[in-house]
């Protein structure tokens, strides 16, 4: 009897056993041997630095998701929205801010600990750790110099696409997508939406609206325009094969506002399913050797990390006085925001 009972408490004891290993097994995350990021941006340079990574951490596997179309930012961002309740990615790296902002207002980015400087510029990083600003581009003005051979005859400011005397000789790209509609936000924020939705009309009625930056700066440099509003990389592309325009910085004079630096953007996703390697991988991309790199490569970014010693190899000269920018402001306008502006612009 007594050695029936003590058989039996070996096999309670036992079975405890069992199950508590089972509890701690299902505690213990899956194997990070992947990370999966969406990336906005562009393929062609994201790729390489991706590389980089996984040379780093052979025992992670990168799976880069791209999106090439025209509205990539929007698309990703779509992506992301829809797997909210399944979350597949791990990593967002976008090239702009306002739609990171979006999903960080739907609770859909997870904060973490960034290995940065603590003084990393405010308008650049979420104050709770949710997603940080790195390598801007700049919106700047095309000038095609071979059409405006006098440079002090060049425009030098964002208003002068609303000047008559440049009626149908300067672009912009459809403030719809990209870092056009970032700009166009933080104009409406900034001016106020009377006064905005007069300047947009204004430039609808004054500039060649084109399909994005990069048809803007192909308008200026083969000379169906004289100048436009575009992006820095977009500028260097037709710089770099040698047409004749230069990038002007706008709005430097006292009392301007000074020119508009958009970043690229790094967060973590919540729920990611790769957390550690997510971790990981975010904190590589916002390093001081990955601005570099971005700085000196071919888009000619903006590095945001203080003191960085690379610049741009977009400038010439002395640094471009910045926008201090309500990036936050400017995403919670953007609904709204986005629906009068395709109303002006496409009339629907």
């Amino acid at each position: 009897m007594q050695s029936s009972v003590r058989h039996m408490r070996v096999n309670r004891i036992r079975a405890a056993a069992i199950v508590l290993l089972l509890v701690c097994a299902g505690c213990v995350g899956k194997p990070e041997n992947e990370v999966v990021i969406y990336s906005a941006a562009d393929r062609e340079y994201a790729k390489p630095i991706l590389a980089g990574f996984q040379g780093k951490h052979d025992n992670v596997e990168v799976r880069p998701v791209f999106d090439v179309e025209s509205t990539k930012t929007i698309g990703l961002v779509s992506k992301l929205e829809a797997e909210a309740d399944r979350t597949r990615c791990d990593v967002f790296w976008n090239n702009e801010i306002m739609h990171t902002l979006r999903l960080e207002e739907e609770g859909l980015l997870q904060p973490i600990r960034w290995e940065i400087p603590s003084t990393w510029p405010e308008e650049m990083r979420a104050a709770d750790g949710r997603w940080l600003g790195i390598a801007a581009r700049a919106r700047i003005l095309i000038v095609n110099k071979e059409l405006m051979p006098n440079q002090e005859e060049w425009p030098n400011s964002v208003n002068d696409l609303i000047a008559e005397k440049w009626k149908g000789k300067c672009a912009v790209a459809s403030p719809l997508f990209g870092t056009t509609a970032t700009h166009f936000a933080l104009l409406d924020t900034t001016l106020g939406k009377e006064k905005a939705a007069e300047y947009f009309t204004k430039i609808k009625e004054n500039a060649v609206v084109l399909a994005g930056n990069k048809q803007v700066a192909q308008a200026v440099s083969s000379g169906q325009c004289l100048f436009g509003l575009t992006d820095t990389d977009d500028a260097l592309i037709e710089i770099d094969s040698g047409l004749p325009v230069e990038i002007v910085f706008p709005d430097q004079g006292v009392g301007q506002s000074g020119a508009i630096r958009i970043p690229n953007t790094v967060a973590v996703m919540k729920n990611a399913p790769h957390p550690k390697s997510a971790t990981l991988l975010a904190n590589y991309l916002v390093s001081e050797d990955i601005e570099g790199r971005l700085a000196m490569g071919a888009s000619g970014q903006f590095p945001i990390r203080p003191g960085h010693k690379q610049m741009s190899r977009a400038l010439k000269g002395k640094q471009p006085r910045w926008m201090k920018a309500d990036f936050k402001a400017a995403a919670q306008r953007w609904p709204s925001l986005a629906k009068e502006l395709r109303a002006l612009f496409r009339g629907n």
